[in-house]
């Protein structure tokens, strides 16, 4: 009789367990990077009246007598399964879509783990999520051009605030003088070592069939300035390949490169469109991200270039990681260690940006799970009432 009732117990327990759960998923159902948790039971053990025997000479064999002692949690899975992906028009909110864990700083060196990109910059220009726990990747080293080994802070320095100027080292001619025109002019401008701008003008005068004179004017110009001759071949193809050309800007050497230059018949009009290397200092006026991670430094000068790229993590086992709170995820014994790569290569999915990743919680399957569960609640409870009756029929029969 008080075995009955113990099972009931443990199964209004058990049952109470389930619904916490359920409750908790249904809670966090707008949560971004939420994933569900399912309650799974099994039975407790069960108490032998009578053990089995072997079959004998002239008598069969007898199965075990035993009686159950209700049931335990068997388990509490957490589901990994990639939730739909909301665009939110903000530049750092960043969703995985496929595999993988944003990796963030915990406390000394160690790591957690999300799947809530909910990220910004701080104060200091560094990315961190809405706990203040820093976003991890790798710098881009402008000097060697290449990606730093191991993984760090992903924090916007002084250096990163400007692009430093580039000095021009070459024009680009690109275009074409009328075979029947006379003169052109066009101007370009280029920067020296500390990004000083000054404006070079360039003089076109055709002096025989196929030949042009080409004069370079700009403030400060020497008294002869400097010029050269360029020739076509009579189909209009440029055919000074041969010939290096070059300015001497304020004691800064340019080179000139006309071989994209043609000579066709254009009713007199020529046009020439003319490029260089060279620009002036830039202040960081915004911050992109790609779908492999990279993140884009834009500055006012129009240049741009790579600052940090992002790094992710997965794991052989990623029902195994230890659930902190917070959407943050911890290694665990059994979720094997982290396994570090980069967005879009090899099993890792590629990133969203302007996006989050919403819960994985499917509210049709919770309620379901709500209704079976308070139906074992009361089957439950019932035994509980029922084997109250019995009891108290025990106690009437002596009066």
């Amino acid at each position: 009789m008080l075995r009955s009732m113990f099972a009931a117990v443990s199964g209004l327990r058990n049952h109470q367990v389930r619904m916490d759960v359920i409750g908790h998923n249904i809670a966090n159902v707008n949560t971004p990077g939420f994933k569900r948790s399912r309650v799974t039971f099994q039975e407790a053990l069960s108490q032998t009246m009578r053990g089995a025997s072997r079959p004998g000479d002239g008598r069969g064999g007898t199965n075990p007598m035993q009686v159950g002692l209700g049931m335990n949690i068997g388990a509490i899975d957490t589901f990994h399964t990639q939730g739909g992906l909301e665009g939110t028009g903000r530049t750092t909110d960043l969703a995985i879509d496929g595999e993988g864990y944003f990796i963030l700083r915990g406390v000394g060196d160690s790591h957690l783990y999300t799947r809530a990109g909910a990220f910004g910059w701080d104060g200091d220009g560094t990315l961190v999520n809405g706990a203040g726990l820093v976003v991890q990747g790798q710098r881009f080293d402008p000097v060697s051009r290449e990606w730093t080994q191991g993984i760090g802070d992903i924090r916007l320095t002084g250096e990163d605030q400007q692009a430093p100027p580039q000095e021009t080292h070459e024009i680009t001619f690109t275009g074409n003088l009328a075979a029947d025109g006379t003169n052109y002019t066009r101007s370009i401008t280029v920067y020296d070592e500390l990004g000083v701008a000054q404006t070079v003008t360039f003089s076109f005068n055709k002096t025989g069939d196929n030949t042009w004179q080409w004069t370079a004017t700009w403030d400060g110009v020497p008294d002869t300035p400097p010029e050269g001759e360029i020739t076509f071949e009579s189909n209009g193809k440029y055919s000074s390949e041969n010939e290096d050309f070059e300015i001497v800007v304020d004691g800064q050497t340019i080179n000139l490169d006309f071989s994209a230059l043609t000579q066709y018949a254009a009713e007199g009009e020529s046009y020439i469109e003319l490029n260089q290397d060279g620009y002036a200092k830039g202040d960081l006026v915004e911050v992109s991200f790609d779908t492999g991670g990279v993140i884009t430094g834009v500055y006012s000068n129009g240049e741009s270039r790579p600052l940090y790229r992002l790094v992710l993590a997965s794991f052989a086992n990623p029902e195994g990681l230890s659930n902190l709170g917070n959407t943050l995820f911890a290694e665990s014994n059994n979720s094997g260690p982290a396994q570090v790569g980069l967005a879009g290569q090899g099993s890792f999915g590629s990133i969203s940006p302007s996006s989050l990743e919403m819960s994985n919680v499917d509210l049709a399957q919770e309620f379901t799970d709500m209704i079976i569960t308070q139906r074992g609640f009361q089957a439950n409870s019932r035994i509980i009432t029922t084997s109250d009756e019995l009891l108290q029929e025990l106690v009437n029969l002596k009066r």
